[in-house]
């Protein structure tokens, strides 16, 4: 992702066919995997289930990276552990 030119946004078609769009956060590789954290951009802060979408990237048969929900909790509890070191562990160093 380029802070240069801004925010990375994709729009995803979930199992109802209903469209919706995510912000993308972070892409970390973790045990030999690729995972992206997003945040809805279509959906308030304030609402109960605003917070942040954790989706392997994997690739499809052909050939195209395409994301995938991450069915396994201790895969998912490591991952989300993972992206808030690197999310969160950067703004503790930026602190004077």
């Amino acid at each position: 992702m380029s802070e240069e030119y801004g925010n990375d946004f994709v729009t995803m078609v979930d199992e109802n066919g209903e469209e919706f769009v995510l912000e993308v956060l972070d892409t970390i590789d973790y045990n030999g995997r690729t995972y992206t954290a997003f945040l809805p951009a279509d959906m308030d802060e304030n609402d109960p289930d605003y917070g942040m979408v954790l989706l392997q990237n994997v690739i499809d048969e052909n050939g195209e990276e395409v994301f995938d929900t991450i069915d396994d909790e201790d895969e998912l509890n490591a991952v989300y552990e993972q992206f808030m070191r690197v999310l969160f562990d950067d703004e503790d160093e930026a602190e004077p």
